[in-house]
């Protein structure tokens, strides 16, 4: 039988920095919760707003795979690796930390926010060799599917990943039922609405709602609101 954790968006941990508006759904920097410090392998899912030619200076990590996906606007990218880009809306950016990096992260504008969601999974080996990647994914969706976009193999559609994880996005409309099979025996589901509103193995989450799903091999999705925009990641449970 199916084990279920419901996060509502209002019950996340949000700090206001001024430049930086940011909502952590696990315990994060000043936000610390016991019951909710990760869910299987995935350790951080930070909804964070950072207003116009602001945002992060140069700062390390280590062993952690970070995954960046803007929302709306753009964010520049700077690391100890030589690399230096601009990430936008409709692409998808990894660093696996690994050995250890320092990155800086900034609003790419000076007129508009920069909205994203930052993502932190377990790896699954230590001490690898840095890496960074970064793909277009909008000119590859289709509506009403879900779209690969992280996975344990470079051959794979979407970025990779140091774990056996499987992230997908999608757009419905409303009235859209969506079945989703879990990747890997063991590996749970938390699924996260970016906007709109969907049922999902009976309960209803709205915008920025999260819910954990393990012990389960399939899911089922019902859209409620066209334009529901859903985030599915697939982690190991044991790691």
């Amino acid at each position: 039988m199916a084990n279920y954790i419901f996060h509502p968006a209002l019950s996340r941990g949000h700090v206001q920095h001024g430049w930086l508006n940011t909502y952590h759904t696990f315990s994060f920097a000043q936000y610390y919760n016991p019951e909710r410090i990760h869910f299987g392998a995935l350790r951080v899912l930070n909804d964070d707003t950072v207003d116009g030619s602001q945002g992060f200076g140069m700062h390390p990590h280590d062993n952690m795979e970070i995954i960046t996906i803007p929302l709306e606007g753009a964010l520049k990218h700077q690391d100890s690796m030589g690399n230096a880009a601009i990430i936008s809306a409709g692409e998808i950016q990894v660093m696996s930390a690994g050995t250890g990096i320092y990155h800086s992260e900034y609003n790419a504008n000076a007129d508009i926010p920069v909205k994203l969601l930052q993502i932190w999974v377990f790896p699954n080996q230590k001490n690898v060799t840095p890496r960074y990647d970064q793909i277009a994914i909008k000119t590859h969706f289709l509506r009403n599917q879900l779209q690969q976009i992280v996975s344990p193999s470079p051959s794979d559609a979407g970025v990779w990943i140091h774990q056996e994880a499987w992230f997908h996005l999608g757009t419905f409309d409303r009235d859209q039922s969506v079945p989703y099979t879990v990747q890997k025996e063991g590996n749970g589901i938390y699924a996260f609405v970016i906007s709109g509103k969907a049922l999902i193995d009976g309960q209803v989450l709205e915008a920025r709602d999260g819910l954990g799903i393990w012990e389960t091999s399939q899911i089922q999705i019902q859209t409620l609101e066209t334009d529901t925009y859903l985030l599915l990641m697939d982690v190991p449970m044991i790691f």
